[in-house]
């Protein structure tokens, strides 16, 4: 068994409203999968059925190739879009409180609650209530209480939400650490720049309908179009770019270089290589810039949903 979680045809109905149409995903054992989608497009409600917080109306939920079942919500660890600190406790109270429904017990958790402290520098906390903190001093916390219990699954919705890069950066290291050490890893978020960084999988929901899944650079490499960001130097800088256009399919360019020299996109044909094309243009002018043009997480995004 290498998936750890596999949503099979699973749909959710509210009244009228269709939030899930047969979603099927298969998350990896070990990976960070991202969960990805507009607004409304269900993902939330995936989430909320794998907690067992709802329940679909049809398809199952497998965990480590068992049924989810009550007693599997210990297996999982949940950081919620929404925080659900209670705000005018203590923090090293609460901490306790939450490690122990995970079925932890008191002793235990003060040890592994006192490595995590340290950890992210914020011993002092302890005796503070929730209230008294800013958002990202709380998002800590509550960062703290969902991966204490070292469960299968870590669930992250918007995980970077309230954080300055500094912190941000410090938990992101922190989720591929977990990663690293056999948590298998659901990231939901609408900031494109930490799927680049962390996701290997991604599944994209739209209207509620799976639209897009597989490993991510499997999909970049669906997506790529042979295009080459090109910055030249030549004196004849007119004639140079006469003889690209006849040659090749030229594009807007809007990369940055630091040079002042001809900047382009150029889209070669299947039958072309990138050595070729890097040949033909060392011929003509001074390459200082020449990188192919990757689909960027947030390009399959956009192009993907508007295609649907």
């Amino acid at each position: 068994m290498n998936d750890l979680l596999v949503a099979d045809s699973v749909s959710k109905n509210f009244g009228k409203f269709k939030a899930l149409n047969q979603v099927s995903i298969a998350v990896p054992k070990g990976s960070i999968f991202g969960l990805l989608g507009p607004n409304g497009a269900g993902k939330t409600t995936l989430i909320r059925i794998i907690n067992q917080i709802t329940m679909p109306d049809d398809g199952a939920v497998m965990l480590d190739g068992q049924p989810l079942k009550p007693e599997h919500i210990r297996d999982i660890g949940y950081l919620p879009e929404e925080r659900g600190l209670y705000k005018s406790m203590k923090v090293g109270e609460q901490a306790l409180y939450l490690a122990q429904l995970k079925g932890m017990s008191k002793s235990e958790a003060k040890s592994r609650l006192k490595h995590w402290f340290e950890k992210l520098e914020i011993g002092d906390w302890w005796n503070k209530k929730i209230q008294e903190l800013s958002k990202g001093q709380a998002q800590k916390i509550q960062f703290i209480v969902t991966v204490l219990h070292r469960p299968k699954l870590l669930i992250f919705d918007e995980p970077f939400s309230g954080f300055d890069p500094i912190n941000a950066n410090l938990i992101k290291d922190e989720i591929l650490k977990l990663r690293d050490e056999g948590a298998t890893v659901i990231f939901s978020t609408h900031r494109m720049e930490s799927v680049e960084e962390l996701c290997d999988h991604i599944a994209l929901l739209h209207k509620s309908n799976k639209v897009l899944d597989g490993k991510l650079n499997d999909i970049k490499r669906q997506y790529k179009t042979n295009t080459f960001e090109v910055g030249l130097q030549s004196n004849n800088s007119d004639v140079v770019l006469a003889e690209i256009k006849d040659k090749f399919e030229v594009l807007p360019a809007t990369f940055r270089n630091l040079n002042d020299d001809i900047k382009l996109n150029i889209k070669i044909e299947e039958s072309i290589s990138s050595n070729d094309l890097l040949s033909f243009l060392a011929t003509k002018a001074e390459v200082h810039h020449f990188v192919e043009v990757i689909p960027t997480a947030n390009d399959i995004f956009i192009q993907t949903v508007k295609n649907n």
